[in-house]
């Protein structure tokens, strides 16, 4: 049996990155949407909570990535946890990060024990999966770290993928291995390839070079002549079969937040 198509896209959280510009671009989300925004290992943590903290003032549910090797010591995550709270700021993405000179964390689950052993009241806790694996971790590690992470996470959300069935085995694949997690399915919004290299342009050589090494196959697809748009993908993972716990996206907008707002609310009418 198909997954309504209206049941995935329900539930959306929609990326953004912090550059010049994107709280005017953010107005666009949906009243009250859900809205994560990215670390960028050139500019520090400090722009990522800025922002969310920005949004969370503006009636958004923000979810700011921590990046754990961006995060220096016990020292600089207490206070990044403290200004979360007296923002109200209540749901946060632990990722590992791409900080070429990591300092007391290495990956997302030394964070996570830390900021347990601080007594946070984040929530939620998100964890990324990967779908068609990741260019410097064994899929192994990855399995075993996921399975580990799940004792304290509240979902994990899936790095970009193109093919619905790669997705629906990757999900099959961890319920095996005894992962629970409710899952977020993570889709490129509508993207101008022109737009998109802006983008990367903007990240930094470091940062453009890190992010299409971790997303080669769905970079390559991106900048494709034309605009690209979820449509297909969003038909092929409803026909993978109810019951997988998919529970709602995570698009990437690459900061198109507008194109991608429209297509969304097409999508969502068409849907139900």
């Amino acid at each position: 049996m198909s997954m309504p198509a209206s049941a995935l896209l329900a539930d959306a959280a929609f990326e953004i990155i912090p550059l010049k510009g994107i709280i005017e671009k953010a107005r666009l989300l949906p009243v009250g949407a859900t809205v994560t925004v990215t670390a960028s290992p050139a500019k520090g943590m400090d722009p990522t909570i800025d922002l969310a903290l920005e949004l969370a003032e503006a009636g958004y549910r923000t979810v700011p990535h921590l990046s754990a090797r961006m995060i220096r010591d016990r020292t600089q995550l207490a206070g990044i946890v403290k200004r979360l709270a007296d923002g109200g700021v209540e749901r946060v993405f632990v990722i590992g990060g791409d900080a070429q000179e990591p300092g007391d964390f290495l990956d997302a689950l030394s964070l996570i024990r830390e900021l347990n052993d601080l007594g946070h009241s984040f929530h939620e806790l998100g964890v990324a999966g990967y779908p068609e694996g990741h260019p410097t971790i064994s899929t192994d590690k990855l399995r075993a770290a996921l399975i580990e992470k799940q004792m304290h996470a509240t979902y994990v959300a899936t790095q970009m993928c193109f093919k619905g069935r790669v997705i629906a085995d990757w999900v099959r694949s961890i319920r095996a291995d005894g992962v629970a997690l409710p899952v977020r399915v993570g889709i490129p919004g509508v993207v101008d390839p022109t737009k998109l290299l802006t983008i990367a342009a903007r990240i930094g050589v470091g940062g453009s070079m890190r992010f299409m090494a971790k997303n080669r196959r769905a970079v390559f697809r991106l900048l494709r002549p034309g605009v690209y748009r979820p449509d297909r993908l969003i038909r092929s993972l409803t026909n993978q079969g109810d019951g997988l716990g998919l529970v709602g996206l995570h698009v990437f907008t690459f900061n198109q937040v507008g194109p991608t707002v429209d297509w969304y609310h097409r999508a969502l009418k068409a849907a139900r």
